[in-house]
Formats: C-alpha cells, structure tokens, sequence
C-alpha cells in the first residue's frame, strides 16, 4: 500500500527559507494552528485584543474582574491594556522555541503601542521600551507617522527590536528603514551587541488597495477595477527592490490580506507573510495557486502605467512621493489610525460592562 502526502501551500512556503510565515493574530487556538503550519511569529494590537476577548468572554470578563479588584485606582485603559499585555505574554510564550531556534530573527510577537499616544514621539518611545521588557522575543509595533518615525529611530537606539506599523506606501518604509539603520548605528556607537535585534517593516498591502478603490469611486476614476487588486502587490516589490539595493537590516513585512497575491507574490523574497488566520485556512483549502519563487517577476507595466494614473498610487508607489511630515495626511494612515482608536474605545466599553454592569 503507497501512503501519499500532500503538502499544502502554506507548508510548501515554509519548506524552506528565506520567505517566513507569521499570524496576524495572538488568539492561542488560532496560533497553536499557525504554528503546526510553519509560522514563526505572531502579533497582538487593540482591534486583535478585542478579537481575543470576545472569543474567550467569560474567561477575559472574570480576569478584568480581577484586575480591577487588584488596582482599584485603575482606569478602564489601564485595565484593557493590561489584558492586551496578557494576551501578548500567553503568544509570546508559544514563539519562545521559535526565538531561540532563530536567534531573535523570528519567533517575535508584536505588541502594538497605544495609537492616543501618536502625537508623543517620546511617549511612543518610552513605550515600547517598557513593552520590550514584558517578554524577551517581543517586537513592538510604532506607527510610520511623523512622530512614529522620531520614535522609532529612539527606541531602537534603546535596544528595542521594531515593527513598523500603519504603513502603506514605499516611502514610508524606506524612511522607517532608514530610521531603524540610524538607531542601530547609535546602539552600536554605545557598544551594544545588536546581532539578535529582529526589525521588521510592514506594508499594509491591501490598506493600500482599498483607499485606491475610495478613491477611484470618490472621483469617478474609470480604471479596469482588476488593477487595484496589484497596487499593494507593486509598492512591496518596489520597496523590496530597494531594501535589498541599500542593505537595510529590517525585513520587509505583508499585511492586511485581501487577495492571495498578498503571499503568492511575495514568496522567494527574505520577506514575513503575515495573514490573519482566517486567510491561512482559505489558502490552505481553497488556493490552487502553485507555490513558487515570484518575488523577483515584476508587475505587469501595463498595470502599473493605469495604476499611476492615480495620484494617490504615485505617492505610494515613488519613493520620493511623500515626504515624512506628509505621511500622517495619507488618506490610508488616517483611516487606519481612526480604525485603531476605535479599537482602544472598543476594549475600553468591554471593561465598562465589567465595572458597571448596564441596568
């Protein structure tokens, strides 16, 4: 009797090295299955927190409960974020043999600092330091703002391995990039080992694909609607193109799924895929694309040449198209920035229903 394996896609991707898989999620059920899938990495922020409590309510209720009899003087966020931090510690946790295994390159969970503190470069600084300290393989999440980028050069100068978060466009991640190589350069000049620091840059791909559609249907654009679908796809590869030109430390990072080009054009590249789970299991069972090297097979120009017809995609797609004081007015930072506070609002009404029960 011959006994066949089938080796799914998301297992043929993480056969073997450089392109590495990560969950877009610290539910432990959910991350329990990622990791039997290959993935080496995991994250936490507000609108996963929210995910996390809502899936385990009872447990998450009595443990705010809890909380809330332990520091009687505690606000609502300081509570919602100390479950946050649990959260993260359960995850991180399950990644430690990855962490070690890799050296501190992968097996990081991403905590994500507080998005009120966005206007404070040095708040967002301090925090991450303190959530650095919470695990030794937690990477923390700063924005690709003004501020974000002040904040990451300072943490990283600190010692505080960085995930380069609301981030959409390749001037934004070359400019984070940039930002992490100065901070590196700075810890080095002080003597610090900086071997085991594992940055990572993120490009929210498909963030970038849905404010290109708003957009298109704002101004009334007529554009072959299948092209919006690479516009994510075009700026990762072109930012890829360049990290690897100047040799820049951090990885590049693909985020926020909406089609399977989000991993299937990334996979070659010395690069994190990191879906939500959700979009692990629908490649699993349902993508019939072949698993192959096509990081380096570049956008069709015909696609790109529609595409940069948008003013919005030049400024994504150029490396010089915004400036850093001009990424927080990105029609894509400015939704998802408002997606993350309402998130915080969010874990901040489930504590309120804990500590005041409605009548």
């Amino acid at each position: 009797m011959t006994t066949t394996t089938t080796t799914t896609p998301l297992e043929a991707m993480t056969a073997s090295e450089p392109t590495v898989l990560w969950n877009d999620s610290a539910d432990p059920r959910e991350l329990a299955q990622s990791i039997a899938w290959g993935a080496v990495g995991a994250t936490c922020n507000p609108v996963i927190a929210v995910s996390c409590v809502k899936a385990d309510l009872p447990r998450w209720s009595d443990r705010m409960a809890q909380i809330a009899a332990e520091r009687p003087t505690a606000s609502e966020s300081q509570i919602g974020w100390q479950v946050v931090e649990e959260i993260s510690l359960e995850a991180a946790a399950m990644l430690l043999p990855a962490y070690e295994k890799f050296g501190g390159r992968n097996g990081r969970l991403s905590m994500q600092t507080d998005p009120r503190l966005a206007r404070d470069a040095v708040a967002l600084a301090d925090q991450a330091e303190a959530f650095s300290r919470v695990a030794p393989n937690v990477i923390v999440k700063i924005p690709a703002t003004a501020n974000g980028i002040a904040a990451i050069e300072d943490a990283v100068a600190r010692g505080v391995s960085i995930n380069v978060t609301v981030s959409f466009s390749v001037p934004q991640a070359i400019a984070a990039a940039e930002a992490i190589e100065r901070g590196m350069a700075t810890r080095e000049a002080a003597g610090h080992d900086v071997s085991a620091m594992g940055h990572v840059v993120t490009i929210m791909v498909g963030r970038l694909d849905d404010w290109l559609k708003d957009c298109v249907a704002r101004d009334g654009v007529d554009i072959d609607p299948t092209y919006l679908e690479w516009a994510g796809v075009a700026a990762f590869k072109r930012a890829y193109g360049i990290f690897q030109e100047r040799g820049f430390r951090s990885r590049l990072l693909s985020a926020a799924f909406r089609n399977t080009k989000h991993w299937s054009e990334f996979v070659g590249g010395d690069v994190v895929i990191s879906p939500p789970f959700a979009w692990q299991q629908r490649i699993q069972d349902e993508c019939e694309v072949v698993v192959e090297d096509r990081m380096a097979i570049p956008v069709d120009p015909a696609i790109i040449d529609a595409l940069s017809e948008l003013p919005e995609f030049r400024r994504a797609y150029d490396p010089d198209g915004m400036t850093i004081a001009e990424f927080d007015g990105f029609g894509a930072t400015r939704k998802t920035m408002r997606q993350f506070l309402g998130a915080d609002e969010e874990l901040d009404h489930l504590v309120r229903d804990i500590l005041v029960p409605a009548p």
